[in-house]
């Protein structure tokens, strides 16, 4: 696999040194504060456990680093969204900003943990931006196999931030339907685009080009930051949407260049879900490339007899049929 790493691409990739943890009161902006220092009292128990478990509504575990840990990955999101705010005030193009963090984030509610997620590393992103940088309008887009449910309850009545998510429907947690559209002032700011299983590639480049890319434009966003889960892919044990490497080198160079249209080009990843490590480590490869503007490999590592034919495949060829039918 080719390198990544600064001192292999300095010219291209810059990697963020000595992060700094983040604030508790940056943690505060989303979560409750009973939550944060219930989380940090608990980490003497971890201690003397080994490990513990921290969530009634989902598999979420701590070990004695993971409060650290969290504050670190939001951290380093915060200090993503600094350098690429930094860099835009000088460079029309600035760097695409991707925080390979752990734990992960958008399942995390505001009063707890959630399904792997400590806190909403993406969420407090979004506050970070509108308090610091002044960004008001902030669009997220979650193509996580699962819903960004934390992320949605944050800003559920926020009307500033524009909040899309494709997802497996009735996957886990089995929120993310399309009638939830946000409340209060903040209706019409939530998306929710539930997929069914099998949906693949040509009904993500659909619902991105129809659906995704004209919301965009109309919400005229400040900065674009993206819930980047790559166990929708059809090696991933979790679900069944069977996306490729090749759909999310689509969706990177698309998102890139939805943000140089709409935002001098600021927009910052976030890592979420990804369960095989093959295809998780193949895909966040072939986001890098987009980035920069090489040439996908996706070909190299997609073996199409791993997939079966996609339902919006099935209804065109029925149209055709009953078409061809009808002509004769």
């Amino acid at each position: 696999m080719m390198h990544f790493e600064s001192q292999y691409r300095s010219r291209e990739v810059y990697e963020l040194q000595n992060i700094k943890p983040a604030l508790l009161d940056d943690i505060a902006l989303v979560h409750s504060r009973s939550y944060i220092h219930g989380l940090e009292k608990a980490m003497p128990k971890a201690m003397d456990e080994g490990i513990i478990f921290i969530d009634g509504s989902g598999p979420t575990y701590a070990t004695e680093t993971t409060f650290e840990e969290s504050l670190i990955a939001a951290g380093a999101g915060i200090s993503l969204v600094d350098a690429v705010v930094e860099a835009s005030m000088v460079n029309y193009n600035p760097p695409i900003g991707f925080a390979l963090i752990r734990p992960p984030g958008h399942h995390a509610v505001p009063k707890g943990p959630m399904g792997f997620c400590v806190f909403g590393n993406i969420a407090v992103a979004a506050r970070h931006a509108q308090r610091v940088h002044g960004l008001q309008r902030v669009l997220i887009i979650d193509f996580d196999v699962h819903h960004g449910n934390g992320t949605c309850d944050a800003f559920y009545d926020d009307p500033d931030i524009f909040f899309i998510s494709t997802h497996q429907d009735g996957s886990y947690p089995g929120t993310g339907k399309m009638e939830q559209v946000g409340q209060g002032s903040g209706e019409g700011a939530t998306l929710n685009l539930p997929l069914p299983g099998g949906s693949g590639d040509s009904s993500m480049r659909s619902v991105f080009d129809e659906v995704i890319v004209p919301c965009a434009q109309r919400f005229k966003p400040d900065i674009i930051l993206v819930s980047a889960g790559y166990d929708a892919h059809a090696l991933d044990p979790l679900a069944g949407l069977q996306f490729t490497t090749g759909t999310y080198y689509m969706l990177a160079s698309n998102i890139k260049q939805l943000a140089k249209e709409l935002c001098h080009g600021r927009c910052v990843f976030f890592l979420e879900g990804g369960y095989n490590l093959e295809s998780l480590s193949n895909s966040v490869a072939d986001t890098f490339r987009a980035f920069l503007g090489e040439p996908s490999l996706a070909s190299q590592f997609d073996d199409p007899t791993m997939l079966y034919e996609e339902p919006l495949l099935r209804v065109q060829k029925a149209i055709q049929k009953v078409k061809h039918i009808h002509y004769l």
